[in-house]
């Protein structure tokens, strides 16, 4: 079982040959679009350190979900930012408010044609930055807050929201989210849980793109890079309390949770490649060092070829439109 017998380089003499023998392919239907609507914007707003992604308008966002529907994409991701926050983020159930509000407006415009998901935390509606509400001595209140989730669950819902994803990392989150769905009549509202989410130094851009108050950390929920076997834990946990999805974040600095996540999940595994590996690449191509197509494809096949079944990246639309192009 030797050279010459065997030469690997035979299944990679020609483009058609590497097609014909690739191991993983990527699909737009894998992919979601994570996109941002601020309220009271009349233009959409770039975000300086996430180049070629915006702060949208209710037209412009809509205009995106009509683009990736038309492009294949599978799903879109929406992130609130509102005009007013408080310490309880109450902006947050408003069903007029602009999460809510945005959900309606891509429903109308998509219908089912585009797989919904919204996003349930605090972090974008509080005045203080944090996922949660805050006790007496600024610790999040894990219990207190896992009330807020479960209704703000339900007016997501009931603004049309085909998939959920609550990202917090509230102990119980997913068992609470759940049983609200239910009680309020919801069972086909799907979850995806934010399992094993990493307090990561990659999610900077992220925090201009939702105008974000934090100050400190979110180590005390968010869990530590350094651990690996707690990840299984976590995404057990939200299994037992229901989840119909898992998902990993981040994305490129953590494939080996995602393929231990994808080895042992009965249910659909999403990964979330975020907003710093996304300014990494394009700060890399805007200065000529790497090829940027080459890199973003190769960034996003190695995240799918980890494990994912479905990847969210701020990509989602542009990538989509190369495959298309390649058929």
């Amino acid at each position: 079982m030797s050279f010459p017998t065997h030469r690997p380089r035979r299944l990679r003499t020609t483009p058609a040959m590497r097609r014909l023998t690739a191991e993983h392919r990527l699909s737009a239907a894998e992919l979601i679009l994570p996109a941002f609507i601020r309220e009271g914007l009349t233009e959409p707003n770039p975000i300086a350190s996430m180049p070629g992604v915006q702060q949208h308008t209710t037209d412009t966002l809509k205009r995106a979900a009509a683009e990736a529907v038309e492009r294949g994409v599978g799903g879109i991701m929406l992130f609130g930012i509102p005009a007013v926050r408080d310490a309880a983020g109450t902006a947050s159930l408003d069903p007029d408010g602009v999460l809510n509000k945005a959900i309606r407006d891509v429903r109308a415009e998509v219908g089912d044609d585009l797989v919904v998901m919204s996003d349930v935390c605090l972090d974008e509606f509080t005045d203080h930055g944090h996922c949660g509400v805050l006790d007496a001595h600024g610790y999040v209140d894990n219990d207190a807050t896992l009330e807020i989730y479960g209704r703000m669950a339900v007016a997501q819902a009931e603004a049309g929201a085909h998939v959920l994803g609550p990202s917090g990392m509230m102990d119980g989150q997913i068992g609470v989210i759940r049983q609200a769905l239910e009680d309020a009549g919801h069972a086909n509202t799907a979850v995806v849980a934010y399992a094993a989410k990493y307090a990561s130094a990659f999610y900077g851009p992220f925090r201009e793109a939702v105008d974000s108050q934090l100050t400190g950390d979110r180590r005390t929920y968010q869990m530590d890079a350094a651990n690996r076997r707690e990840a299984l834990l976590e995404v057990e946990l939200d299994l037992e309390e229901g989840a119909d999805m898992v998902m990993v974040k981040p994305a490129m600095s953590y494939l080996d949770i995602l393929a231990d996540v994808a080895a042992m999940s009965p249910v659909p595994v999403a990964a979330y490649q975020i907003s710093g590996e996304y300014s990494m690449i394009e700060a890399a191509a805007a200065n000529g060092w790497i090829d940027r197509r080459a890199a973003i494809t190769e960034s996003v096949l190695g995240i799918k070829r980890a494990g994912a079944n479905m990847v969210l990246t701020y990509w989602a639309s542009e990538l989509a439109g190369w495959l298309k192009e390649a058929r």
